[in-house]
């Protein structure tokens, strides 16, 4: 299903990961940027350390 709805979406370049970009710094301000990328980044380092900690039983 996750392809199916990616194939309605197409693929994303550089115009549209910048208009993505703009539409997040109008919403959360040029200056919590940084704060932001680092909660995402250690939002993912959490997950994977997740599933690498979870043993198949």
């Amino acid at each position: 299903m996750a392809t199916h709805a990616l194939a309605l979406i197409g693929p994303l370049g550089l115009p549209e990961m910048l208009i993505i970009l703009a539409i997040v710094i109008l919403i959360f301000g040029a200056n919590r940027l940084p704060e932001l990328g680092r909660g995402i980044g250690a939002g993912i380092k959490n997950f994977k350390s997740g599933i690498k900690d979870e043993s198949p039983k």
